[in-house]
């Protein structure tokens, strides 16, 4: 079993949508998903700068419309019947939710725009951010965070969790961060995965409850706990409840390895998660998809040898 995974917030790059465009009937895909969620795609995929795309009304849609882009562009060249299972980190989930056949690809975007809008809102009710410490035990570090008001937003494995506060308490932090530790501070706009998004949820759950999910058509694993969702109502919850709860990216991988998958796939924008990969799932074949041509390399990977 291959696992296909969606990246986060954060992800994103100037112009990393660009080659994928290159094909007309991609390019007329995402300008109708422009034109249905009123945020133009294209744009921001190709020529929009970095501040630009950081914001995250921008941020959330355009991740998750690169993403359904690229995952439906990766199915159409696997072989018939490889087994496959999906799981995103964060906004991703939204698209592992729709490649899985939870949502169509339309309600996925939609749902995302509202929740990228919302949790714009809540963020700009006070200054937050989030930052990687890179390296440090989890039992080791929370008790830290509590002392500088921070929190734990996600535990990414591989030695990486992002923390989440006001920018002055992660500056504090990131001055004198505990021994062994290295901060890095995130190109996001909130506290994300936090209570600070808590005012974003009443708008995601009302738009939420006029959807009707599907059932998952393969193994989706909840970037909750990394337990697999089986039920679509509960795709849905989840997709709600995560905006103010902790990601925990190390259990899915850990259920990845339970699970016997032999290779991840990365959809764009891609490299964040393999990168965790190589460093918590030593050994497992990835691949990459930034550029049209890693298709070749992920339908290569999946074929028997």
């Amino acid at each position: 079993m291959f696992v296909i995974v969606a990246p986060g917030q954060g992800s994103q790059k100037p112009g990393f949508l660009e080659p994928w465009l290159a094909d007309d009937d991609q390019r007329a895909t995402v300008e109708r998903w422009s034109h249905a969620i009123n945020v133009d795609l294209i744009a921001h995929g190709t020529t929009s700068n970095e501040d630009t795309i950081r914001d995250t009304a921008v941020a959330q849609p355009l991740i998750v419309a690169a993403g359904i882009l690229t995952g439906r562009a990766l199915l159409r060249v696997l072989p018939a019947g490889t087994p496959l299972a999906f799981a995103g980190h964060s906004v991703g989930e939204f698209t592992a939710a729709a490649l899985a056949g939870v949502l169509s690809d339309e309600d996925a975007l939609n749902l995302v725009a509202v929740r990228g809008t919302a949790m714009s809102e809540a963020s700009a009710l006070t200054p937050t951010g989030m930052a990687a410490v890179i390296g440090g035990a989890a039992e080791d570090l929370e008790p830290v965070l509590a002392e500088h008001g921070l929190r734990a937003a996600n535990y990414n494995g591989g030695g990486q969790i992002v923390v989440a506060g006001t920018l002055r308490d992660l500056d504090t932090f990131a001055q004198n961060p505990p021994a062994g530790t290295r901060v890095i501070p995130l190109q996001v706009a909130g506290a994300f995965h936090t209570p600070f998004m808590e005012s974003a949820l009443d708008a995601l759950a009302a738009a939420a409850s006029a959807l009707t999910p599907g059932e998952p058509t393969h193994l989706l694993f909840s970037n909750r706990d990394g337990s697999v969702l089986t039920q679509g109502n509960d795709v849905l919850t989840s997709l709600v409840a995560q905006v103010t709860q902790p990601v925990r990216w190390d259990s899915c991988m850990a259920s990845f390895e339970k699970s016997g998958i032999h290779g991840m796939i990365e959809l764009a924008p891609a490299g964040a998660l393999v990168g965790l990969a190589k460093r918590g799932m030593k050994g497992v074949p990835t691949v990459a998809l930034r550029h049209p041509d890693d298709l070749g390399l992920a339908s290569e990977m999946v074929r028997p040898s």
